[in-house]
C-alpha cells in the first residue's frame, strides 16, 4: 500500500491515467460478461452507454505513456478533458437509461415504445418468432434496487473525477517548474 500511494505522489497525471485506464478495461470486461456469459442482452440504450469507454481505454493507455515518456502539458490536459467530458456525457445518457427504467420518462420509441404489427395473425406471430427486441425500459438486472445504468452513472462520475484530479495534476506540475 506504502508503495501505491508513493507512485501517486511522484506521478499523479501518470497515476490518474492509470486509474482511468484500469476502470474503463474493467467496465468493459463487466458488461461483456454480462451479456456473453450471465446472458442479458444489450438494448440500444446500452450500447450507446458503451462508446466513451471504447474511447476513454485507449486514450487513458496513451495518456499514461505520454505522462511517462514527457508528453506536452496541454496534450496532456485536453487527453484528461476530453476523458472527463466523455463520461461526464455518459453519465447523463446513463441517467436518462435509469430513469426510462423507472418510469419517470419515456424511452425512445425503438426499444420502450409499443409493438405495431401490420397483417394478419399469422404475420404477427412469424415476426414475434424472429425478432428479438430488448426493451430499454425494462431493467434486467438490479442489486440494492440499482440497475445496470444506474451504476453505470457511478462509474462514469468516478471517471469524470479521476480525469478532473488528472487534468490538476498535470497543470499544477506546470507552476512546479
Amino acid at each position: 500500500m506504502t508503495d501505491t500511494l508513493a507512485i501517486v505522489r511522484a506521478d499523479p497525471p501518470r497515476a490518474a491515467a492509470a486509474a482511468l485506464l484500469v476502470i474503463a478495461l474493467a467496465t468493459i470486461a463487466g458488461f461483456f460478461f454480462f451479456q456473453y456469459v450471465l446472458g442479458y442482452p444489450p438494448c440500444p440504450l446500452c450500447l450507446e452507454q458503451r462508446i466513451p469507454y471504447y474511447f476513454s481505454a485507449p486514450l487513458a493507455a496513451l495518456l499514461w505513456l505520454g505522462a511517462g515518456y514527457g508528453a506536452a502539458r496541454k496534450v496532456l490536459m485536453l487527453g484528461f478533458l476530453a476523458i472527463a467530458a466523455a463520461m461526464l456525457w455518459d453519465a447523463g445518457l446513463a441517467a436518462y437509461h435509469a430513469g426510462v427504467e423507472w418510469k419517470f420518462w419515456p424511452g425512445p420509441t425503438d426499444c420502450s415504445g409499443p409493438i405495431n404489427a401490420i397483417g394478419s395473425t399469422g404475420d404477427l406471430m412469424k415476426s414475434l418468432q424472429s425478432i428479438r427486441v430488448v426493451r430499454c425500459d425494462e431493467a434486467a438486472w438490479r442489486l440494492f434496487g440499482i440497475s445496470l445504468p444506474g451504476y453505470n452513472v457511478l462509474v462514469s462520475l468516478v471517471m469524470v473525477a479521476v480525469a478532473a484530479w488528472g487534468a490538476k495534476a498535470v497543470y499544477a506540475r506546470a507552476d512546479e517548474k
